[in-house]
């Protein structure tokens, strides 16, 4: 049977009310609303880092059928998420399965919310919400219960990268070949992908200098908020690229290594969060299906000499990674790990591997 239904509202910071039924934590929260068109996957999209601060709109209608798996590590990392704790600040749908039925399944969607402590609304017309937050832009939000006085929080005025990168060095796996990870947030599929290729991996503070280390390469890790407030982590990326040893970026990667190389960055209307955004080569015309999560992007208009676009998205030409014309730096604003998504360009791991 179902519980008693708690009523709370969304409150935008255009004045819009949306008015829902709590199935999560009952607490009041602010943040960045932002919406994600992914049909499945919310497992791993509530707990990557790059959502921290975040109130979550989930546009498929029917969220929480198949419960949420076991919180198990394998080799040190999770086996089902991308971290692990919930990163959002609230969830948002449009209509909450009570039931559920999956065989990796051990608890609901609400219970796993209400352990760590975020909230949920459902009974939300998601649909007018997300064509009110496309044509807006991303608002500052808030879910209030009851009398609750909350005033809105802009997250992105604040080092979000700070929050969600490790406090110190861990190391993972074996291999002929080490790999730091620079981690402004990093899900853990990136981590087990290099893993499985046999590549060791250092995962290192946001603004750790390793640069007097020995290594055969960098990854620069995906993130949440402004990359300009990464200045450390920026500065650590140009000593690195002095040294000549393989980059790869990976989604706030992109901006960072772009930032590292002269370009600039700047805040998408409503970002890019979804499993399907379509990604063209440059060259060669041929179009990828990706994973995405972020609101910022390169300004592909100023990349400085011996730097090229490499991708550009299909739906609005924004850039979608970026290359050196002849040195071993390249990044991407996709995930290739897609960890939840489709696994089209997990071929540049291997790639990586291959410049290692």
């Amino acid at each position: 049977m179902e519980q008693k239904k708690i009523k709370a509202r969304l409150e935008l910071e255009d004045g819009s009310v949306f008015h829902g039924y709590s199935f999560g934590a009952q607490k009041s929260v602010a943040g960045e609303v932002v919406f994600n068109t992914s049909m499945v996957g919310y497992p791993e999209s509530l707990t990557d880092p790059s959502y921290f601060g975040q109130i979550l709109v989930l546009t498929f209608p029917l969220i929480g059928n198949y419960g949420v798996p076991e919180a198990k590590l394998v080799d040190g990392l999770s086996e089902w998420f991308e971290s692990s704790r919930i990163q959002i600040s609230a969830l948002i749908v449009s209509e909450y399965s009570q039931h559920y039925s999956h065989w990796s399944a051990k608890k609901s969607l609400s219970e796993w919310l209400i352990e760590h402590n975020v909230p949920g609304l459902y009974g939300i017309d998601t649909r007018m919400l997300t064509k009110r937050l496309r044509d807006e832009g991303t608002m500052l939000g808030r879910v209030v219960f009851f009398t609750d006085e909350i005033n809105f929080y802009d997250p992105n005025k604040i080092n979000l990268v700070e929050k969600v990168s490790v406090n110190e060095p861990v190391e993972y796996g074996q291999g002929d070949k080490k790999v730091i990870l620079l981690d402004c947030g990093a899900k853990d599929n990136i981590i087990r992908s290099l893993n499985r290729r046999g590549i060791q991996v250092k995962r290192v503070p946001w603004n750790y200098d390793f640069t007097e280390e020995e290594y055969d390469g960098v990854m620069i890790s995906n993130g949440p908020g402004d990359p300009k407030m990464c200045t450390e982590t920026i500065e650590i990326v140009r000593k690195t690229m002095e040294q000549k040893a393989p980059v790869f970026g990976i989604c706030m990667g992109n901006q960072i290594l772009s930032l590292a190389a002269g370009a600039d960055t700047y805040k998408l209307k409503f970002g890019h969060r979804s499993q399907n955004q379509p990604c063209i080569e440059v060259g060669t015309k041929r179009c990828y299906i990706t994973s995405q999560n972020h609101g910022y992007a390169v300004d592909g208009r100023t990349l400085q000499e011996g730097w090229e676009p490499w991708f550009v998205n299909a739906n609005d030409g924004t850039n979608e990674g970026i290359r050196h014309v002849s040195k071993p730096f390249m990044s991407v604003q996709f995930h290739p790990e897609a960890a939840p998504g489709p696994v089209d360009t997990e071929i540049l791991f291997d790639d990586f591997k291959r410049m290692l």
